[in-house]
């Protein structure tokens, strides 16, 4: 079965996060995507909502394609965060699902050439990206100016963000008051 990762902290989870998926399932032919919210790594910085409501929004932007499962590995206590521990847990050779942004900065992973190993690896390409670089399959899609510090910004100054996030993930952002 292809199945493709797309991990994030989702922090919240928005439209480009979904157009990225639909393109790649069609562009890869995938019969899945594994949606991999982060946990707390000591890399980076925390996602600003806690693990439960990034699951709960996630759950309801992906309800309504079968094709989505969403894989809490990396939330679990202790879990280093590093993409090569958890490639070495799903076993199988994955697509991991790569921004471009990500991509750039690829040979500063940790254990990056295991990833290699353990996944094939597709990036969305932008405009005047190469089709190919021989390590990585290019997934076409237009760019999208949309990002999750972004839509927190906005919605800490009171704007509007509806056309940036699914109305379920809005509405729930709304209830629970979150990203203010």
């Amino acid at each position: 079965m292809a199945i493709g990762i797309l991990g994030g902290t989702f922090d919240p989870v928005h439209n480009a996060h979904l157009t990225m998926a639909r393109a790649a399932l069609e562009a890869l032919a995938l019969e899945r995507i594994l949606w991999m919210p982060t946990g707390s790594p000591k890399y980076r910085e925390p996602a600003r909502a806690a693990a439960l409501h990034r699951l709960a929004m996630l759950r309801l932007a992906l309800e309504e394609e079968p094709r989505y499962v969403i894989d809490e590995r990396e939330l679990a206590p202790g879990h280093s965060g590093y993409t090569v521990e958890t490639l070495k847990s799903l076993g199988g050779k994955p697509v991991l699902l790569l921004g471009g942004d990500q991509y750039t900065k690829f040979e500063t992973w940790h254990r990056w050439r295991e990833v290699l190993e353990l996944a094939s690896i597709a990036v969305f390409a932008r405009p005047g990206w190469p089709e190919t670089d021989g390590r990585a399959r290019f997934v076409p899609m237009a760019p999208l100016a949309i990002s999750g510090s972004d839509i927190r910004a906005r919605l800490a100054r009171g704007e509007d963000v509806s056309a940036m996030v699914p109305a379920k993930v809005l509405a729930y952002i709304r209830q629970h008051h979150l990203y203010r």
